[in-house]
């Protein structure tokens, strides 16, 4: 599981606890660095808006990145999922301004921009956005989705079907 931005690690460590292994990249890691003597964990730093990515070649059957927008970076998080894995993103959207912070165009989402970012890449399971209350007034987008493989290696042998 690919933890991006993961700030605190709220995801890390839900992920930690089910058993899982988890990658956590932020570009401060301070708040996980508890985190440092589970096994089960790699914590990488890395500055994902100025520099490379930092997990080039690497694929994860879980790739989480909530309440962080950096669209260049919308390619490698796609190819990040594995063949069968899920994306789970949510973000702020177009609208939060009337709540509050995030503001700046930049980091708001536009309607459909997820679904529009996946789109031939990722099969979408569930896809929102919308004003939610918790755990403050928002205006939010999110998506679960996965990467299915090829359609040639989904098809039915030809026995099968006699």
């Amino acid at each position: 599981m690919l933890d991006v931005a993961c700030g605190s690690g709220r995801h890390a460590r839900h992920f930690l606890a089910l058993g899982h292994a988890v990658t956590a990249v932020d570009i401060d890691l301070d708040r996980v660095r508890d985190l440092s003597h589970t096994s089960r964990i790699e914590l990488v730093e890395a500055d994902l808006e100025a520099g490379p990515w930092p997990l080039s070649g690497r694929a994860f059957a879980a790739v989480v990145v909530t309440n962080y927008l950096w669209r260049p970076l919308f390619p490698e998080l796609l190819a990040a999922v594995e063949m069968g894995g899920v994306l789970l993103y949510e973000t702020f959207a177009e609208g939060n301004e009337r709540f509050g912070r995030p503001t700046n165009p930049a980091h708001l989402l536009a309607p459909g921009e997820l679904l529009e970012r996946v789109r031939g890449i990722l099969e979408v399971i569930a896809y929102e956005h919308g004003v939610v209350n918790y755990p403050r007034p928002a205006v939010v987008q999110r998506i679960a989705a996965f990467k299915p493989a090829p359609a040639q290696e989904r098809a039915l042998p030809i026995d099968v079907l006699a």
